[in-house]
């Protein structure tokens, strides 16, 4: 009875690794690390999204290098137009605070432009 529940199960745990999307992590660790400056930014547990409206991603980070994936307790998330190139980046979010290209913080939506315009070279 056990062993048929243990193969569905099996079954299964490639079908959601399938379901990440490794093209929109790389976005955004792009994005972080145009955000941070950093070729260097430290990247724990990533995890995608790309079924969603609007396709998203969030992972863990660190500015300190060395530092053990589980001990990463920051954490950047990132939105985007569709899941396929062209990207277009609608939102990104650093811990708390949120960048998009309506905000009311004119620094914030700055950095939000600044950010959205290195993606668009990146992605040419």
């Amino acid at each position: 009875m056990f062993k048929p529940l243990i193969l569905f199960g099996c079954a299964l745990l490639p079908t959601a690794a399938f379901a990440q999307s490794a093209d929109l992590e790389a976005t955004c660790k792009t994005v972080a690390r145009n955000f941070f400056l950093s070729d260097k930014l430290a990247i724990g547990t990533t995890q995608s999204f790309p079924e969603l409206k609007p396709p998203g991603v969030r992972m863990a980070y660190s500015t300190r290098q060395g530092t053990a994936p589980a001990d990463m307790t920051d954490t950047f998330e990132c939105e985007f137009e569709k899941a396929d190139k062209p990207h277009n980046l609608t939102k990104f979010c650093v811990s708390s605070t949120c960048y998009t290209p309506n905000d009311g913080d004119a620094d914030r939506k700055r950095r939000f432009e600044e950010l959205r315009i290195l993606l668009q070279r990146a992605e040419q």
